[in-house]
């Protein structure tokens, strides 16, 4: 496999969510350095993003009464709210002309993973979403503290039921499991002690608003991983983000949606080190020239929202253009990933989680779907004697196997069936 296309279609599929008609090739010209300074460069202004207007997304307050004549309206609104919360940001993931910053956003989500399933509100999400993409490559120190004050996340850990009579424990326990520490890098003294520590918060839940309650507080001092102190959110954030381990967590939580789900993660993985001041960008950029880029053995599999993405942005197709909003979140909830719907607190799963006969099948029918509402433009401007070799420019693919270019060779002439194979192909579903 050439290095430089296997490289060059890493840092599209990767670090954004693909490559645009016509990218990968000019990429490839370009040469691998510029390329790779171009898509971790974030610009000035985001001329694709800019096109995507924010919905008007509102404080419903309170839930009306069961049984009441306010309680179907308001059903309906939040209904549709959330609806528009998804295709909002499906929209900006395909139609940003930088997608690291989409790509990150992404990732964030999936890291600190709340679903609105729990909340029912989508204005907290929203809110959630903004904060993501405001530190998507800013500083974990900085993030965390907001984290701290973000309602949907407080809500859906239960932190506004944590008061010193009766501490509740879900949010510090993931706050250093799953956010900031990983696994077995505390112990169960620790939980008790930071469930202490972050007693007294309360959330308005139709509005994500965050305050703190004194009287509901624990003042007192708590000895945490071998500190004795009285903290609060910040110097909580402080003193926990500051530790080796949360370096070699976010390194390794790096590794694991970017470079691979399947093996570990090495020593002299360059994000680590990179990461020494917390700067989320530096990590990045160290991760996009780590020469683990050029391994061929780490492949990922794609998640549906990242095929999705990478199908539209190939297809030129806007996602809350498609025919209805209710058949494409029907075909993202059958591949088992919505947005703002993750499962658990831990996010989606990776890797061979994503392949199944059930899921090729719906991958099938959702891509046919797609195909039906694109003119297929680039393909059908090639020759037919053209389309096997320069699909895989298209798509941003390093090479087609034997297989996959067989299967191609045969439907050459019909250009929905090549593009329908071509996107269900392993080269595609998985990032090489």
């Amino acid at each position: 496999m050439n290095a430089k296309r296997l490289e060059v279609s890493r840092l599209f599929h990767r670090f954004g969510f693909g490559p645009r008609p016509g990218e990968y090739s000019q990429a490839l010209k370009n040469g691998l350095e510029a390329t790779r300074s171009t898509l971790l460069t974030v610009p000035a202004n985001d001329v694709g993003a800019a096109q995507v207007i924010e919905p008007a997304i509102s404080d419903l307050g309170q839930r009306p009464a069961p049984n009441s004549k306010e309680v179907v309206p308001f059903t309906i609104e939040v209904r549709f709210q959330s609806q528009q919360l998804i295709l909002w940001w499906l929209d900006r993931m395909a139609l940003s002309d930088h997608g690291l910053t989409e790509r990150m956003t992404w990732f964030w989500h999936g890291h600190w993973a709340t679903s609105i399933q729990k909340l029912n509100y989508p204005f907290p999400m929203f809110k959630q979403n903004r904060v993501f993409r405001t530190h998507a490559l800013g500083n974990f120190n900085a993030m965390t503290k907001e984290m701290l004050n973000d309602g949907a996340l407080q809500f859906w850990l239960d932190g506004q039921d944590n008061t010193a009579k009766a501490p509740n424990e879900n949010l510090g326990r993931e706050l250093m499991e799953l956010f900031v520490l990983g696994v077995n890098r505390y112990t169960e003294d620790d939980v008790k002690a930071i469930a202490r520590a972050l007693t007294g918060y309360q959330v308005v839940r139709s509005n994500g608003i965050v305050t703190i309650n004194p009287n509901r507080r624990d003042q007192n001092p708590v000895t945490l991983l071998g500190k004795t102190a009285v903290f609060n959110g910040d110097s909580l954030t402080d003193f926990l983000v500051s530790r080796d381990d949360c370096a070699q967590f976010i390194a390794e939580r790096l590794w694991y949606r970017f470079i691979s789900s399947s093996e570990d993660m090495p020593s002299n993985f360059a994000a680590k080190a990179s990461f020494a001041d917390r700067s989320i960008a530096s990590a990045v950029t160290a991760m996009a020239n780590d020469p683990v880029m050029s391994t061929a053995r780490y492949s990922l599999v794609k998640s549906p929202v990242e095929w999705f993405i990478a199908a539209c942005r190939a297809l030129e197709l806007t996602p809350s253009k498609l025919t209805t909003p209710g058949q494409l979140t029907s075909y993202l909830d059958k591949l088992s990933q919505v947005p703002f719907s993750p499962p658990n607190v831990g996010g989606w799963p990776a890797g061979e989680a994503w392949l199944s006969s059930a899921t090729a099948q719906y991958r099938i029918a959702f891509a046919t779907w797609l195909i039906k509402q694109s003119d297929l433009t680039v393909i059908k401007n090639l020759a037919p004697s053209a389309r096997v070799s320069k699909s895989a420019d298209w798509l941003g693919i390093p090479e087609w196997s034997a297989r996959t270019q067989s299967a191609l060779r045969a439907s050459i002439n019909d250009p929905a069936q090549f593009v329908l194979l071509a996107l269900c192909s392993p080269e595609y579903i998985v990032s090489a």
